[in-house]
Order: structure tokens, then C-alpha cells, then sequence
């Protein structure tokens, strides 16, 4: 599971980064361009640094904090699709790929969450 989650992590970073390349550069458009690849990037830089945890109370929280950039790059992905409709499919799939990986995320933390308590 944890290395699939690495794979997933990966590849959503990836996806973000080529759909925002396909983005019309604009003033309008980079600083929603920049907000995704940060939060996108920060997914698996995070996810990462969770597999570092020294204990169950602080994974659970660095994942948390993958939890709410997951979370954020698919809120941007949400403006995305508002104001540039032309890229709708491509942003319908990655929106798609980031509410899977939001899950997969969830449910980690609530795994990690029941081990602790019966520890």
C-alpha cells in the first residue's frame, strides 16, 4: 500500500506539472498555475515525510498535511476547470486522480489513527 500511495503521489505531482505547462501564459493564469504546482509538488514532498515519522502521532499529522494539499490542488483544479474550459477533460481526470488520492490519504490517517489506539 505505501509504496502504491508513493506511486499515486508521484503521479499526481507529475500530471499537475504537464497540465500546468498546456496552461496559456498569462498574468491572469500564473498565479493560479504557481498555486497548484505548490501544492501539487508539496503532496509528495509531504507524503514522503511522513514515511520519516518517528512515531504514530507525528506520522498521523504530516499527513494531515498531505490531506489539506491534496485537498488544495484540487480546489485549484476546480478554478481551472472555471476558467479555462478548453482543458476540461484533462481537469475533470485530474480532479478525479486527487479526490482518489484525497481518499486513499483519509483513510490512511484513520488506519494510523486505530493503531494507536489499540496500542
Amino acid at each position: 500500500m505505501k509504496n502504491q500511495i508513493i506511486l499515486r503521489t508521484k503521479n499526481f505531482t507529475l500530471e499537475c506539472w504537464r497540465f500546468c505547462f498546456k496552461v496559456p501564459k498569462s498574468r491572469e493564469y500564473n498565479a493560479f498555475v504557481n498555486q497548484l504546482i505548490r501544492s501539487s509538488s508539496s503532496v509528495g514532498a509531504n507524503y514522503r515525510a511522513s514515511q520519516r515519522a518517528k512515531s504514530t502521532a507525528d506520522f498521523i499529522n504530516k499527513l494531515k498535511i498531505v490531506e489539506e494539499e491534496a485537498d488544495e490542488s484540487v480546489y485549484w483544479l476546480e478554478i481551472f476547470e472555471e476558467v479555462i474550459p478548453e482543458h476540461k477533460e484533462e481537469i475533470l481526470k485530474l480532479k478525479k486522480e486527487g479526490s482518489e488520492l484525497l481518499a486513499i490519504i483519509v483513510a490512511s490517517i484513520n488506519t494510523a489513527k486505530r493503531n494507536q489506539k489499540k496500542k
